[in-house]
């Protein structure tokens, strides 16, 4: 089965997103920040990682740079309900870094099932 871990700080957006993948046929691994998403990483190796943007303890463009140097293959979408802080798009910065996709929050359950079966089809 198809593993993904959700990085998120807000319960009900994880809690949420596990659902829907679950729902889809995909198992999922949790994390509260960056700091325990890169320890899940390591110890639960998914296929894919979906990271919040904005989040205490180690933020997403962060948890991005460190996933792509500790493994440079691995499988990213970024999400984010902050969109421009000041002239920052962090999203995009997150697709500049290597974010395979991005999602705005809030989003549509079938949104964020296709977007996950795009990251997973991609060489």
């Amino acid at each position: 089965m198809t593993k993904i871990l959700i990085i998120d700080d807000n319960d009900a957006v994880r809690s949420t997103m596990a659902r829907i993948l679950a729902l889809a046929g995909y198992e999922t691994v949790i994390a509260a920040d960056g700091n325990e998403g890169l320890a899940r990483m390591r110890a639960e190796r998914p296929d894919l990682i979906i990271t919040d943007i904005i989040m205490p303890e180690k933020e997403g463009i962060e948890t991005i740079r460190q996933i792509l140097a500790e493994q440079p293959t691995a499988r990213i979408m970024a999400v984010s309900g902050g969109g421009r802080h000041g002239n920052m798009d962090f999203l995009s910065a997150a697709r500049k870094l290597g974010a395979m996709e991005v999602l705005e929050k809030p989003f549509e359950p079938d949104e964020l099932v296709t977007r996950v079966a795009r990251c997973l089809t991609r060489a």
